[in-house]
């Protein structure tokens, strides 16, 4: 837990300090803002038969440093909730499981203005893992999800690609987003000498958006 602090905490610090600087600047046309939305998440693996998008949120802060009149850099720092709902059916496991991965998570975009209204962002983001809950979906399965899994049993850490459209007004903005991670969210775990992964997709997540302006 100490160090799930930690991390969040240095997080804070960073989106904090950028803030500060790039508003204390006479000159500096940063913007700032709250922001947040729905999820709907999933996770993507060739060995899943069935999967179902779990509906979740996000919200956090976000910062945006202007590189040009039409060109920014902007990094957010979210807390989103992501997963699925998997169903799973081979040699290891057989049930039905929901996932629900909780994150602090810092995207890093780059923002193009193609008119004074419409953008389109892209860029890399960066996950840390604070909390997960699972949850036995059916009372028939082989394998039991709820007693066999705890915080320690997924990938701490998250990363993969962030693109998407939005619309700026004067004090809000609007927009539509895609992150495709490319981290496995389970870990490896050992069975008869054989070495599997539950879960063994990685996160899929689309999210709608609103961003509030606060400069």
């Amino acid at each position: 837990m100490k160090t799930r602090k930690k991390i969040a905490a240095t997080l804070a610090l960073l989106l904090t300090t950028s803030l500060a600087v790039n508003a204390q600047s006479k000159d500096s046309n940063a913007e700032f803002g709250f922001k947040g939305g729905v999820n709907f998440s999933n996770m993507y693996t060739e060995d899943v038969d069935d999967n179902n998008v779990l509906t979740s949120f996000n919200a956090g802060i976000y910062a945006k440093l202007p590189l040009t009149d039409a060109i920014a850099i902007q990094p957010e720092l979210l807390y989103s909730r992501k997963g699925a709902e998997l169903v799973y059916d081979n040699v290891f496991a057989e049930g039905t499981a929901k996932f629900k991965l909780n994150y602090i998570e810092l995207p890093i975009l780059l923002k193009f203005n193609l008119t004074d209204n419409f953008n389109i962002h892209a860029g890399p983001y960066f996950a840390y893992l604070i909390d997960a809950q699972v949850t036995n979906e059916t009372d028939d399965g082989t394998f039991d999800f709820e007693d066999n899994y705890d915080n320690d049993d997924f990938n701490k850490f998250d990363y993969g690609l962030s693109a998407g459209v939005g619309l700026d007004f004067e004090s809000i903005g609007i927009g539509v987003r895609y992150n495709y991670g490319l981290q496995t969210v389970g870990k490896d775990r050992d069975f008869a000498g054989t070495t599997y992964t539950v879960p063994d997709g990685k996160n899929s997540n689309l999210s709608l958006y609103l961003a509030v302006r606060l400069n």
